[in-house]
């Protein structure tokens, strides 16, 4: 990272900490310079990148100031999970409700899963599909098939290895994306009718493959901060037969939560304890703010219980559908489950994600990624608190490109969902992130395409809807 990224990040720190006041001057370019003994151009460098992410303003002959809606502006979301027990799982009806809604290339996508490929290099990537099909042997279209292409497995072994955590690449398993990965690996560690401990709220996928495969869910509450609540899993862990555990431990869809490092480190003892393994869905990894990336529970895991799910969709290439499992002590059984469903993704498509992560500047595409969801994030922020009611409640993630939104209890996500789709705006209404369908009064939001005109008018309708529940009780 260069030294103006690095001191924009902790300005950026300081911002969201709430030590620089929103309307507060930040230090003059000259003040900057002379304390962190740093050029004036390197100050004008991080000041330009702040502005970009829409954190600081410039005044004329004034300096540079914290935009007002640069801290949080509301109060975190409660996520009170009434306790239930272990259910059987049917939301799927109400998730392809969601994803029908977003068919419509006029509907404003708040509602959308996956980022817009607009912030991607698909450009750059088609070169590098042309250099990888090239440099394939007749023989690696086969031999490659059913673990994945060896020189994709390599770069992902080594982006491991720069994180601080040693992974054979013989554990590796490319898959069709990170939903093949995680479904492969259920599979591996539970039979129908078994309990599987899931976060709640939790990505809906999740749901629908538990749905799929006839396993009863045990919902753990999550908090926008801290994430999962530990003493609650510790006490399901001791008290029921739980087969498996489902988690995000990073940017957690939908609250965007992230566990600490030590957290993480006592979720691990805790599945060590009970020998229980674990998925950890790590899709969100490389789309934290910030300079510190993340530690995943996998770098914990000295028995092989940890299975890490991940995948280039939601960071680089959505279309190519190419994931991986990092199966641990499951890797065999992994790849022969693979072998006798998909086989193998593109061979093509693997290959052109090879060449990319080794000549195609991924490390510099991440950054330029981070910034504008930042900046986006900032944005709906910025128009959630000028439409919305003042009770309304909201996550501010320190990544990825969701919101969380808890409502007064008298609003209906479901009817807000129907009436806002009505009105061009698609949302992904609460229910739809619970096994037991709560959450009722509260929303996510996807800040994950750029913000424009449109954006914010869908935000100012969604707040004169919300506006009219009141008025309808």
């Amino acid at each position: 990272m260069k030294r103006y990224e690095q001191f924009a990040d902790e300005i950026a720190a300081l911002i969201r900490e709430g030590v620089i006041s929103p309307g507060e001057r930040i230090p003059s370019v000259r003040q900057a310079s002379r304390h962190h003994g740093i050029s004036p151009s390197t100050v004008f460098q991080a000041y330009y990148l702040l502005e970009n992410q829409g954190l600081i303003t410039a005044r004329a002959r004034s300096g540079y100031f914290v935009r007002e809606h640069a801290q949080r502006l509301r109060d975190e979301p409660r996520v009170t999970l009434q306790h239930a027990d272990p259910a059987e799982v049917k939301v799927s009806e109400l998730a392809f409700s969601v994803l029908d809604s977003l068919q419509d290339t006029q509907t404003v996508p708040f509602g959308s899963a996956f980022p817009s490929p607009e912030l991607f290099p698909l450009t750059r990537l088609s070169t590098s599909m042309t250099r990888g099909l090239r440099a394939l042997s007749p023989q690696q279209l086969v031999a490659d098939m059913t673990a994945g292409h060896t020189d994709l497995r390599r770069q992902i072994a080594l982006r491991y290895m720069l994180g601080g955590i040693q992974r054979p690449i013989e554990e590796l398993v490319i898959t069709n994306g990170a939903m093949e990965a995680l479904n492969l690996a259920l599979q591996c560690v539970t039979q129908p009718g078994d309990l599987v401990a899931v976060e709640s709220p939790a990505f809906y996928a999740t749901l629908q493959v538990l749905e799929r495969l006839k396993l009863r869910a045990v919902e753990i509450p999550v908090h926008p901060q801290n994430g999962i609540d530990l003493e609650v899993l510790a006490e399901r862990l001791a008290s029921l037969p739980i087969k498996a555990c489902w988690f995000m431990s990073h940017l957690q869809n939908p609250l965007g939560a992230s566990l600490s490092k030590e957290r993480k480190r006592i979720l691990y003892q805790l599945l060590k304890q009970h020998q229980v393994p674990m998925l950890e869905d790590d899709v969100y990894a490389e789309l934290y703010f910030g300079s510190a990336p993340p530690v995943p529970v996998k770098a914990f895991d000295d028995e092989g219980l940890v299975i890490h799910c991940s995948s280039f969709s939601k960071c680089l290439a959505p279309g190519y559908r190419v994931g991986w499992a990092a199966g641990g002590r499951y890797a065999k059984a992994i790849s022969r489950l693979k072998l006798m469903t998909t086989i193998s993704p593109s061979i093509p498509a693997q290959a052109a994600l090879a060449d990319y992560l080794q000549h195609g500047g991924f490390d510099r595409h991440l950054r330029k990624l981070r910034h504008a969801l930042e900046a986006q994030q900032a944005s709906m922020l910025a128009a959630a608190n000028r439409y919305f009611p003042a009770q309304t409640r909201i996550t501010r993630p320190a990544g990825g490109y969701f919101l969380w939104v808890e409502f007064p209890e008298h609003i209906d996500s479901l009817r807000l969902f129907t009436m806002a789709l009505d009105h061009g705006v698609s949302i992904a209404p609460g229910p739809i992130f619970s096994a037991t369908q709560q959450f009722r009064h509260c929303i996510r939001l996807s800040y994950g395409h750029p913000w424009t005109a449109y954006s914010e008018h869908g935000m100012e309708t969604l707040g004169k809807l919300l506006h009219s529940q009141r008025r309808l009780e």
